[in-house]
């Protein structure tokens, strides 16, 4: 697939979840209601105060772990997400950065962003601000934010690389990116990665674990730093539609295809740095 056609696609199924209003853990298709939306919250990090501190509809089980725990957010600061899709992590953000600190969500799904748009009117959150933009072309300027979060969407860009120099370009000296992601511990084979359906759900499109590390090094990152790791949730392939089609055209069974993700795909917390400015 090449890079538009890959956007395309993803800015589609998006769209549809955006639409629908529920998705399954790091995966594009529905498989549950508020109740399981919740559940997979719980399961990647995020406590019950998180969960109920944003509005409602801005959780659509859409990550695979939580960078705001990893951030360390501090008041006053400038935070930008990148695929922010309905605004879930900027709302819980928006509470530790305080009235004087600012939210900016970037997604290039127009669904998502009126819709993280709407849960700031709904709610009257007004220290966020939700653009329509893509991650490996952002649409903020130099040296304007003191944080880079990221949840389970880097994985989807066609040039990572890219997406790693423009949070780059964006942070102030100093400036600290964190992000929660999949990568892979060895190659898929060359049928998942030629997949639509496994490309939308997270796993197609992830780099291998020190390949990820390497473009973060090469944008400019210093001391890049696994924080954590966990296996990438079975129980989420297991009872995701668009796999199971996948597992069926294989002529794979569920359990077979949830071995396999088991072995090679993992869910990482990394974090990097911007150095400072030379005095």
């Amino acid at each position: 697939m090449e890079g538009k056609d890959i956007k395309d696609i993803v800015r589609e199924k998006y769209g549809n979840i955006a639409a629908a209003g529920g998705s399954c853990c790091p995966s594009a298709s529905c498989c549950g209601g508020p109740a399981v939306v919740t559940e997979i919250g719980k399961k990647i990090g995020y406590a019950d105060a998180d969960l109920s501190a944003v509005p409602d509809g801005a959780n659509l089980g859409l990550g695979c772990g939580n960078p705001i725990a990893l951030a360390s957010l501090q008041e006053g600061e400038t935070v930008l997400d990148l695929g922010s899709g309905a605004g879930f992590d900027c709302f819980l953000a928006a509470g530790r950065v305080g009235p004087t600190g600012k939210l900016i969500g970037v997604d290039m799904t127009p669904g998502m962003v009126e819709r993280a748009r709407e849960n700031a009117r709904k709610d009257g959150v007004d220290n966020v601000e939700f653009r329509l933009g893509d991650i490996e072309h952002l649409p903020v300027g130099d040296g304007s934010v003191d944080v880079v979060i990221s949840n389970c969407v880097i994985n989807l860009a066609p040039d990572k690389g890219r997406v790693f120099r423009e949070a780059f370009r964006v942070l102030k000296p100093g400036g600290r990116l964190m992000v929660s992601d999949i990568v892979l511990t060895k190659p898929l084979p060359e049928f998942v990665k030629d997949s639509v359906a496994a490309y939308v759900g997270c796993v197609a499109g992830a780099a291998l674990r020190e390949d990820y590390l390497e473009a973060m090094r090469q944008a400019g990152f210093v001391d890049v730093t696994v924080q954590g790791e966990t296996p990438f949730p079975v129980d989420c392939v297991t009872t995701d539609p668009m796999l199971s089609s996948l597992a069926e055209s294989l002529n794979f069974s569920m359990e077979e295809l949830a071995r396999q993700a088991d072995e090679t795909v993992v869910s990482v917390r990394v974090s990097g740095f911007k150095p400072l400015a030379p005095s």
